[in-house]
Formats: structure tokens, C-alpha cells, sequence
């Protein structure tokens, strides 16, 4: 495995910071994916990773890997740029196609910045120049699965927000939308006319329903759950 310096936009302002997240929290459960028509290479990224404690699988080509990964899998998928088959671009695009949510790594040439710049806009997680140092692409993969972590848990909490959205009855609806547009009772009161006395028996039973202990809570569950919609 090359061992010289690396440059990377996230590894070099994120590493130091989070590279150290216990190894038993990130390899959980969790599969790093090689994908590299060179023998050599993913032997030798395998070895590596495998002997950090990553559970570990290599894949000759992008096809080979779009045949053995399906949605909810866990885990990264480390790259090279380009294969003969399908480059690491055309893997990117196709993971989206089939909404595969693994993150990616991308492994460029040096100075390939063009190639950089597409992967990132194709939603790769970070990339890679040769020739880089081990503890970087370690240190890479690590924040690739904490932040998957991260997105798995805000998809947990959307689903909980959206089931207790769904509860809510019409008017209590009536009443949160008017909330999020900061409006005082009075005002949504005579908007909806109903007393203000109303207003406020269902603005408790919203506070009640979505489980929000502020206003302020309330309004950070109803912005994810409108997020998480738009993405979809």
C-alpha cells in the first residue's frame, strides 16, 4: 500500500477530530465495500482494513458490487475512479438510481480534479488522491460510517416525526401550520374562528401528540419532516 501524503477536503478537516471514534461503534454490523479492477490494490486495502477490525469485501468491478448490495445494507464503499467497466462516476449515479444510501469514497489520480469535483456532485462522501496514506483512508472510512450512523438515525426520528404528524386531527393541523408561520393564538383564532381558548386546548394537544416539549422543538420536528419530504 503507497504511503505518501493525501489530500482530501474532509479527512483534512474532519479527521483529527473524529478518527478516533471507538472502532466497535463503526465496524459494527457494518461492510466496507472495495471496488477495484487491480487485484493488487484491493488485496492490499482489504489487508488493511480488515486488520483495523472493518469487516471487509472486495468486488472486481462496479457491476459485481451493484449485484451484491441492496437498500438498507450498512456500510461504505471505497472506489477507484476508473475501471474499464463502469468508472466510479457511473457507479455513483447507478447506487442513486437504485437507492443505494452507502456512502462512497472515490479513489482519484493525483491532481484529478475534474474527476474529484463530479464524484462530489454525484453525492460521493469524500475522495482521495493517490499516492495516500493509510491512517488517512482509515481515518476516511470511519467518518463515512459515522456519518451514516448519523443519517440513520435522522431517518428514525423523521419516520417517528411523520407517524406522530399523522395523528394530529384536521384542525390540530390548521392549528400547527399557523404556528410554524409564527402567528399569535389570537390571530389563528380569528383566522379559524374559534375562540382563543380553543386555540389553545388544541396547541396543547399538538405539544402533546408530537411529543415537543417547546415551541421551538415543534418547529425542528415539522422543518425535518418537510426536509425529509422534499428529498424524497
Amino acid at each position: 500500500m503507497v504511503q505518501p501524503p493525501l489530500t482530501s477536503p474532509l479527512v483534512d478537516d474532519m479527521s483529527r477530530r473524529m478518527c478516533s471514534i471507538p472502532q466497535e461503534r463503526t465496524s459494527r454490523d457494518a461492510t466496507i465495500h472495495i471496488v477495484d479492477d487491480d487485484d493488487a490494490v484491493r488485496d492490499s486495502l482489504s489487508l488493511l482494513l480488515s486488520t483495523d477490525g472493518f469487516r471487509v469485501r472486495s468486488h472486481e468491478s462496479a457491476s459485481h458490487l451493484l449485484a451484491s448490495v441492496e437498500p438498507g445494507d450498512t456500510g461504505c464503499v471505497v472506489t477507484d475512479a476508473r475501471m474499464p467497466e463502469m468508472t466510479g462516476i457511473e457507479l455513483l449515479e447507478a447506487m442513486k438510481a437504485r437507492r443505494l444510501s452507502l456512502p462512497v469514497v472515490v479513489i482519484t489520480a493525483y491532481a484529478d480534479v475534474s474527476l474529484a469535483v463530479q464524484a462530489m456532485k454525484q453525492g460521493a462522501f469524500d475522495f482521495l488522491e493517490k499516492p495516500f496514506d493509510n491512517e488517512a483512508l482509515l481515518a476516511c472510512v470511519r467518518l463515512a460510517l459515522a456519518y451514516e450512523r448519523e443519517e440513520q438515525f435522522r431517518a428514525a426520528e423523521t419516520q417517528t416525526i411523520e407517524a406522530r404528524l399523522q395523528t394530529l386531527t384536521a384542525r390540530e393541523s390548521e392549528v400547527l401550520e399557523r404556528l410554524l408561520h409564527g402567528m399569535p393564538n389570537k390571530v389563528i383564532g380569528r383566522e379559524l374562528g374559534i375562540s382563543v381558548r380553543t386555540v389553545e386546548v388544541h396547541r396543547a394537544n399538538v405539544m402533546l401528540k408530537m411529543n415537543a416539549g417547546s415551541l421551538s422543538e415543534l418547529v425542528r420536528m415539522s422543518l425535518a419532516a418537510e426536509q425529509a419530504r422534499g428529498k424524497g
